[in-house]
């Protein structure tokens, strides 16, 4: 029986004592500790963002829908490479540039953030051409630039990458690396073929 339904209600001893230990629990606690047990829980950065961040629907909706991400190192790299390397393809072959970048930098063959994972060089050159292409690397179209700046907010947030399948590298049709005979081919969007390089294994 509760007391809040039915004050003058009999209640036996048994329940009358774990009322009163109860109540003495709570007269014990303080008001600070009170207001934190009952407070509803913070939701963190990562959950607020989730929420913040829309489906990804690839289209100019989407791109204003998206929050700017805080200025950052990863953010300026990872727009500048979607700017200088896909500025003329759709959004959602920028966007499927950014899934490259960001696949490479959780694999373990290559550097472990974006920055390094976009100036990277190797011997046959740099892995993303505007990085060593020997032209000054100047934004000359603002509203291009908005949308790269838009398209690596939402993939600095964890936007989904559901397009490319995991791929790490791209080409367009006026080359054909002699990486792209070995790798699976994943995607072709706008002009870009992507590619997911081979799991390397102890036995290969």
């Amino acid at each position: 029986v509760s007391r809040s339904n039915d004050p003058a209600a009999v209640l036996g001893g048994g329940l009358t004592g774990l009322f009163t230990l109860e109540n003495a629990a709570l007269d014990g606690v303080s008001e600070g500790r009170f207001s934190e047990i009952v407070a509803p829980p913070v939701e963190t950065r990562s959950v607020l963002a989730a929420k913040a961040a829309p489906d990804p629907t690839y289209d100019s909706g989407w791109i204003r829908a998206i929050p700017m991400a805080e200025t950052s190192a990863d953010l300026e790299c990872l727009a500048k490479a979607i700017y200088f390397e896909a500025r003329g393809e759709s959004i959602k072959g920028q966007a499927a540039v950014a899934e490259v970048i960001l696949n490479r930098a959780q694999s373990p063959m290559y550097p472990r953030n974006i920055c390094a994972v976009v100036n990277q060089g190797g011997s046959g050159g740099c892995q993303f051409s505007f990085t060593c292409d020997g032209r000054l690397d100047a934004v000359a179209d603002r509203t291009a630039w908005y949308v790269a700046q838009k398209v690596a907010s939402a993939y600095i947030e964890g936007a989904p990458r559901q397009l490319t399948d995991g791929a790490t590298h791209f080409h367009t049709p006026a080359v054909r690396p002699s990486w792209s005979r070995r790798f699976e081919q994943t995607a072709h969007i706008g002009s870009h073929y992507f590619y997911r390089q081979p799991i390397r294994t102890a036995s290969n």
